[in-house]
């Protein structure tokens, strides 16, 4: 398997592409996701969806976008190769392509795990991949229930050495507000002395859907940017490295546009 780990970026390689694929770049995706979520179901169903396999799939969405005619700039993947224990990776969240491309990035170097809505944990076929990952499962609906759950179970995680993504934002947006922007990642990282890592994802590519929300618009000529941050490592009530955090998001964010 050919990850894009090895490096510390990645940048698409220039491509043909096919001309049914240029000219209908949404159903050609959308047909290549059904099938690779529809392998993983069968995998996770039977016990077996194991971490290459999870790395595959995340591999192959992204190629799935170049194949219509995408591209991806991915910076400082390897900025958290060097810490040995496990962190929290804090990002805004745009849309549903990182959390199908951030596991190809993540999980070569550290074991992972996201924090997702519990929607997503019952989703057809879909459910047997995010389950079989061990997520944290929040509600969406009681911010103070979320806060209990994701900093209990998210400490156990941590504790048996698996990395946490979150998304402190309420939803996906385009738009980046830091009011949004909850410190929930900050204060996960400080209440188990391990370092926070900031992403930054700009992946409007995959547009939101005026029905379904997960199934908008595929969009190749927004390039798909993912930076990663140093790590950070959280003290006392975390108020500063939330403004790190939200300012490594912001910048990168206003640079892309």
């Amino acid at each position: 398997m050919k990850y894009l780990t090895t490096g510390n970026s990645y940048r698409s390689p220039a491509r043909n592409v096919f001309w049914f694929s240029r000219e209908n770049p949404t159903s050609v995706f959308y047909a290549q996701v059904c099938m690779i979520v529809l392998k993983a179901s069968r995998f996770g169903r039977r016990g077996v969806y194991t971490p290459d396999r999870w790395i595959q799939s995340s591999l192959d969405v992204v190629h799935g976008i170049e194949s219509v005619g995408g591209s991806f700039e991915i910076q400082n993947i390897r900025s958290h190769a060097g810490i040995q224990a496990p962190c929290v990776f804090i990002s805004n969240h745009m849309s549903i392509l990182e959390t199908f491309v951030l596991p190809s990035l993540i999980r070569p170097i550290r074991n992972v795990t996201f924090v997702v809505k519990r929607s997503l944990t019952t989703y057809p076929f879909f459910r047997h991949v995010i389950n079989s990952r061990n997520p944290v499962v929040v509600g969406r609906t009681n911010p103070r229930e979320d806060l209990k759950t994701v900093l209990e179970e998210g400490r156990k995680r941590l504790e048996s050495g698996v990395s946490v993504v979150i998304f402190p934002q309420t939803t996906r947006s385009l738009d980046f507000d830091p009011k949004k922007f909850n410190t929930l990642g900050v204060k996960l990282a400080a209440r188990n002395g391990v370092s926070a890592v900031p992403v930054a994802v700009k992946t409007d590519a995959w547009g939101v859907g005026r029905r379904f929300k997960d199934f908008g618009k595929i969009d190749p000529s927004k390039r798909v940017h993912i930076a990663f941050g140093e790590p950070i490592q959280v003290e006392g009530s975390g108020k500063k490295e939330h403004r790190t955090v939200v300012e490594f998001i912001g910048d990168n964010l206003n640079s892309w546009r």
